[in-house]
């Protein structure tokens, strides 16, 4: 009697539906090479480092200011450090990777520019995401309350919210152009759908591929 083949269950993984829940993941992932070596900044618990080990191949590390999220990173296996990268990355020598990822931390640093330096310095390409505060959102809460923004994308109070910087995208281009960076792709995103009108309107999240 033949004997019924057994199917495997389908693969899971902790951080896969974290990563297809987020189109600003989406997006980075296909921006970073097969095989690259990426940097992570602000990595939290590793969730986009280990998508991009798994299915890109990349030699990924990552650089995380909370020692628990450090923890939880390091128990799934990935190369993750605690440290404050507005101190700097001078652990790391020029051109060390291929890809330096700052993924939704740029308005918390407090030296966002010179973050910028530092990972231009050490990678040969920068993928920066980060909240557009310019949002048409934020624009009329802040018209019709006076009061600092609260909205889906920026739940947070005033005073216990993590962004120090509310950058918009006229602003980060702004700054682009001063650093004398080149823009090898840009993507703004509302949710889960791409803007193409009106970005620093409509869209909730800008993301840049940078180089020099």
């Amino acid at each position: 009697m033949a004997v019924a083949a057994q199917t495997s269950p389908p693969e899971t993984s902790t951080f896969v539906p974290d990563v297809l829940g987020r189109e600003d993941y989406r997006i980075i992932s296909e921006m970073v090479d097969d095989g690259s070596r990426v940097l992570d900044l602000g990595c939290g618990r590793g969730t986009l480092i280990g998508w991009l080990e798994k299915k890109k191949g990349a030699q990924c590390r990552g650089v995380e200011l909370s020692p628990k999220k450090v923890r939880t990173a390091v128990a799934a296996g990935l190369s993750v450090y605690q440290g404050d990268i507005d101190s700097g990355l001078a652990d790391y020598p020029d051109g060390a990777f291929d890809y330096v990822v700052l993924s939704q931390t740029l308005q918390e640093t407090r030296q966002p520019r010179n973050v910028l330096h530092e990972m231009m310095r050490v990678g040969r390409r920068a993928i920066v995401a980060f909240p557009n505060f310019g949002h048409w959102s934020s624009r009329l809460a802040l018209l019709r309350t006076g009061r600092a923004p609260k909205t889906e994308h920026l739940p947070n109070e005033w005073y216990d919210t993590p962004n120090i910087h509310f950058v918009t995208i006229p602003d980060f281009e702004e700054l682009i152009k001063e650093e004398e960076l080149r823009v090898e792709k840009s993507y703004f995103l509302r949710r889960d759908r791409r803007i193409r009108f009106r970005p620093s309107l409509c869209a909730d999240t800008a993301v840049y591929l940078l180089s020099k």
